[in-house]
C-alpha cells in the first residue's frame, strides 16, 4: 500500500513496491485528494520505495501533474531510483516533472522560495 504524509502546505505521497495497473487507481486517488485538499500548495511523490513502474503508473503521475497545474499547485517527484529514472528519461518525462534528490532537498528549495 501507499503512505500519505501531510505537512501542509506540502503533502508527501510515498507509493510502495509497485506503481502499476493494479496499484495506480489507489495512488491516483491519493494524489487527487492531496492536490485538492485546502491549504496544500505542493504535492511531492517520493518514489524511494518503488521497485517497478509501468505505463499505468506513469499515467497516474502525469494525471496528477495535470490536475496540479489546473489548480495552481506544484507537483514534483523525488528519490527516483536509477531504473525508474531511466524509464522517465526514455519516455522524456524527466523533462516534464520537477525531480528532486530527496524530500529534504525539496523542502530546502521551498524554504528558500518562501523567504524571498
Amino acid at each position: 500500500m501507499q503512505t500519505l504524509l501531510a505537512h501542509k502546505p506540502i503533502t508527501v505521497i510515498r507509493p510502495l513496491d509497485y506503481l502499476n495497473a493494479a496499484t495506480c487507481p489507489e495512488v491516483g486517488r491519493q494524489i487527487a485528494t492531496a492536490i485538492a485538499a485546502p491549504g496544500v500548495v505542493a504535492v511531492l511523490v517520493d518514489l524511494g520505495a518503488v521497485k517497478f513502474i509501468d505505463s499505468a503508473g506513469l499515467m497516474a503521475l502525469v494525471s496528477g501533474l495535470k490536475q496540479a497545474k489546473k489548480m495552481g499547485r506544484r507537483f514534483s517527484l523525488c528519490s527516483v531510483s536509477p531504473g525508474i529514472k531511466m524509464i522517465l528519461e526514455l519516455s522524456q518525462l524527466d523533462r516534464v516533472f520537477e525531480i528532486f534528490e530527496n524530500v529534504d532537498s525539496f523542502e530546502a528549495e521551498n524554504s528558500c522560495v518562501k523567504q524571498h
